[in-house]
């Protein structure tokens, strides 16, 4: 149960107490809330009152009276719009106009409830109130996170594509200047060095791509039954290369067929982030077993590797967006911090579930179940 602080401002005694009656024990619910509301009611009984309260604590519904001794209601509203409150305004007056309600909605006024008013006309207006002010407040919570996303997508891509930009500049100068000389073998490692860094710049780009996609529910699914083995063997024989060159040894202990109703581009991003982290966090000489079976009506998935390992308090932020993890042995291993986030949220889409067990130099395993279904 939620609290609901409201402001009661009428200069008479008698409506303030009844509002407080009606209010004492009465409660808004509706299927889309995640929670019921309750009410916690303060009183002031003129409008300089009114606004030495909002201006000392925040106030979430205001029962706002026109006709009040000093400053009218309508000032107060103009005072509470100019200094940009967080609250809903709905006006109780006996003298009700249609000049006054066009002035007090422009002014912010949700509603208007006309004096006198019977217990029910009230409950039936505060739950109008509450429900306004809970969609307002959500809509209010999913722009702040927006921003937050976008800056962070922002200040990840400035940083991650800033640096092998810069070296692959430096790079293409020594070879346009000819400063290893004329020969173009003199250059190889720079060639190298600059498709790597280009590798590391589409990986980022298609995750952050694949990141918007899921996260705005505009990417396009193709549901079919799929062999995850299949798709298995294909991310494998993508990161073979990049574990011939650690001498790395990848060990497939697949059931003969793993059928799963989903989508074979999804499955695929799933293996390829696993596999590759696998591989980049793994040490020289070392290994990495692949299992696909099935058990009890689930697909089941395990990825584990002989690398570097994390600590357990790694492990549980290891899914967040943007999230790596930085020490001594990982700073010279590039990624955008999205794949494993990415990978969660593909999971979460089938209703399956992803496990981690992971210790410092002993390497890493995860485990992922999905539900036949």
């Amino acid at each position: 149960m939620a609290s609901l602080k409201v402001l009661i401002v009428d200069d008479e005694p008698g409506i303030r107490m009844g509002i407080l009656r009606i209010l004492r024990n009465f409660t808004v619910s509706y299927p889309f809330m995640e929670e019921d509301f309750d009410f916690i009611s303060i009183e002031a009984e003129t409008g300089e009152k009114a606004i030495e309260i909002i201006d000392s604590e925040e106030v979430d519904i205001i029962l706002l009276d026109n006709k009040l001794p000093g400053i009218e209601g309508i000032e107060v509203l103009d005072y509470i719009k100019k200094k940009n409150y967080n609250a809903l305004i709905m006006m109780i007056t006996s003298y009700a106009s249609l000049e006054l309600a066009i002035k007090a909605t422009q002014k912010g006024a949700y509603n208007f409830v006309p004096k006198p008013f019977t217990p029910e006309e009230l409950r039936a207006a505060m739950e109008n109130i509450t429900k306004k002010l809970y969609l307002q407040r959500m809509t209010q919570n999913l722009h702040k996170e927006g921003k937050q996303i976008r800056f962070q997508f922002l200040s990840v891509l400035s940083h991650e594509l800033k640096s092998p930009i810069n070296a692959i500049e430096g790079y293409l100068n020594i070879m346009k200047d000819k400063q290893a000389g004329d020969n173009i073998d003199d250059y190889q490692v720079m060639i190298n060095r600059s498709i790597e860094r280009i590798k590391g710049m589409r990986s980022l780009i298609f995750d952050m791509l694949d990141f918007t996609r899921i996260e705005s529910g505009k990417k396009k699914r193709n549901l079919s039954k799929t062999d995850i083995c299949e798709i298995a063997k294909m991310a494998i024989d993508t990161m073979e290369p990049m574990a011939i060159q650690k001498n790395i040894k990848i060990i497939k202990n697949f059931d003969e067929e793993v059928i799963l109703n989903g989508d074979a581009n999804e499955i695929e991003i799933i293996f390829n982030n696993l596999i590759s982290n696998a591989i980049k966090y793994n040490i020289e000489n070392g290994k990495v077993d692949i299992s696909i079976f099935t058990k009890d009506n689930n697909v089941v998935i395990i990825v584990e590797d002989t690398g570097i390992g994390m600590s357990e308090v790694d492990t549980k932020t290891l899914f967040n967006d943007f999230v790596r993890i930085k020490n001594e042995k990982t700073k010279n291993i590039t990624g955008s911090g999205l794949g494993l986030s990415i990978t969660k949220k593909i999971i979460d889409l089938y209703d399956g579930k992803i496990k981690t067990k992971s210790k410092e130099g002993s390497g890493t395993k995860f485990t992922i179940t999905i539900p036949r279904k």
